[in-house]
């Protein structure tokens, strides 16, 4: 059963979704339990290779978790995080960001079984009429239901 921990709402109206892949994340224990509280924030993030081929979350926020203030000293709460893929979406998400236009953000955070897991989507920028035309469609679909619940 999946519990939908946070959404990264920027992304789906700055964004053309192609693809998304499901990523663990590896987390230290104060961070895991701080990241199933929700107190975690994806906008501005982005993931990015090193050398190794080695996929990071970087610049997502995940605040420190209160209750564990001694085992949190000297926490940066922007720090990069390991991702956890196998090597054949790992070649995939780096090939097809390759491409002209294309980048790989993260998406949504939620809890599977336990673990915290992170959809990453190769993404296409949004023109400006892009972004307006998306505006429209949702202002119809508000009026269609204030309608319908009438």
């Amino acid at each position: 059963m999946n519990k939908l921990i946070t959404i990264n709402k920027r992304a789906y109206f700055d964004y053309e979704i192609l693809e998304s892949y499901e990523a663990g994340i590896a987390l230290q224990g104060p961070e895991v339990k701080s990241a199933k509280a929700g107190k975690i924030d994806l906008t501005g993030g982005y993931i990015s290779f090193d050398k190794k081929q080695t996929p990071w979350l970087i610049n997502a926020k995940i605040a420190p978790y209160p209750p564990a203030k001694g085992a949190q000293q000297n926490y940066n709460p922007n720090q990069p995080r390991r991702l956890l893929l196998n090597k054949r979406e790992i070649s995939k998400i780096i090939g097809s960001s390759q491409n002209k236009g294309l980048t790989s953000i993260p998406l949504k955070v939620y809890n599977k079984n336990g673990f915290v897991k992170l959809e990453i989507g190769v993404v296409r920028g949004k023109r400006k009429f892009d972004k307006r035309e998306t505006i429209k469609r949702r202002e119809v679909e508000r009026k269609i239901n204030r309608e319908i619940d009438k």
